[in-house]
């Protein structure tokens, strides 16, 4: 694959993952999410201090057909900082997968379940 494909393909999921914040969080504004250029280092999505409160995660996306899960996960880990890492791949003709702490996992099924009154099914 050429290097400008490439990047085209890594482009189209950072541009996914900033629509479906802003479809999410709907108080915020396009200028509130956006994607970073490519190969731009740190953060593949950048957030306002707005949309850092409500999407508290520092996103890193993969869009390639073989992928080193725990170097990518290495790199989201480092550009974290002081946020929550969250890693979204993506394969041809495959869906988006995510990938999260398994603590982090725990603690939002467990907040969930706060807010459900323990009524989760």
């Amino acid at each position: 694959m050429r290097p400008q494909s490439a990047k085209s393909k890594g482009r189209w999921l950072q541009k996914w993952v900033v629509q479906m914040i802003l479809a999410v969080y709907k108080l915020l504004k396009p200028d509130d999410v956006r994607s970073t250029s490519m190969g731009a280092s740190g953060e593949d999505v950048l957030l306002s201090p707005r949309a850092r409160e409500l999407f508290p995660y520092s996103v890193e996306c993969k869009n390639v057909e073989r992928l080193n899960h725990s170097a990518a996960w290495d790199q989201t880990v480092s550009n974290a900082g002081d946020y929550e890492p969250i890693l979204f791949t993506k394969r041809n003709r495959k869906e988006v997968l995510v990938t999260i702490r398994a603590e982090h996992f725990f603690k939002l099924l467990e907040k969930l379940n706060e807010q459900s009154n323990g009524c989760i099914s």
